[in-house]
C-alpha cells in the first residue's frame, strides 16, 4: 500500500468525517434499522432493506477512511521545495490559447475541490505540471484537445 500524502487541513477533515461517520451516522442507522424492525415482515420490509444497504455503505466508508488515515503522511510546506511542482505547491499558470491566468494547489485525490482550486496530482493538469519548474510550458492532453500552459510562479 502508497502512503497517502495529505495537507494538515486535510487529515483533520478526514478525521471530523470519520468520527461523525462513527459516531453520529451509526446512531442514526441504526435507529432506522429499529424502526424498520417494527414494522413486521422483515422478508418483504423495504425500510428494513434500505436501512441495512445504508449500514453496509457506511460501514465500507469507516474502513476506507481509516485505512487512509493510517498510511497517511502529513505535507508540511517547509518540508517541500518550491523550485518545481510538486504535491501541495501553489502553481500559478497562463492558458497559452486565451492568454487568462489561474492558480491551483495540487493535493491527494482525497482532498481535491475544483471550486477551491485544489486539483489532484493524478488529474490530467497535475501530471503534467509534476516536475516543471517555474517558465516551463506544459502540455495538457484533455478529453477534447491539447491545453498548453505556461508556470508563472510555484509557491507554498
Amino acid at each position: 500500500m502508497d502512503d497517502v500524502y495529505l495537507t494538515r487541513e486535510g487529515y483533520e477533515k478526514l478525521s471530523k468525517d470519520l468520527d461523525y461517520l462513527k459516531i453520529t451516522r451509526r446512531k442514526e442507522i441504526s435507529k432506522a434499522i429499529g424502526e424498520a424492525r417494527l414494522l413486521g415482515d422483515l422478508s418483504e420490509n423495504a425500510e428494513y432493506d434500505a436501512a441495512k444497504d445504508a449500514q453496509a455503505l457506511n460501514e465500507k466508508r469507516i474502513s476506507d477512511l481509516e485505512d487512509k488515515l493510517s498510511r497517511s503522511r502529513i505535507i508540511e510546506d517547509e518540508d517541500i521545495s518550491s523550485d518545481e511542482v510538486r504535491i501541495g505547491a501553489k502553481v500559478r499558470l497562463k492558458d497559452l490559447e486565451f492568454l487568462d491566468e489561474f492558480e491551483y494547489i495540487l493535493v491527494s485525490e482525497e482532498e481535491a475541490d475544483y471550486d477551491q482550486g485544489k486539483i489532484s496530482v493524478s488529474s490530467p493538469v497535475g501530471k503534467a505540471l509534476i516536475g516543471h519548474k517555474a517558465g516551463d510550458k506544459v502540455k495538457v492532453q484533455a478529453p477534447a484537445k491539447t491545453l498548453k500552459y505556461k508556470i508563472i510562479e510555484i509557491s507554498r
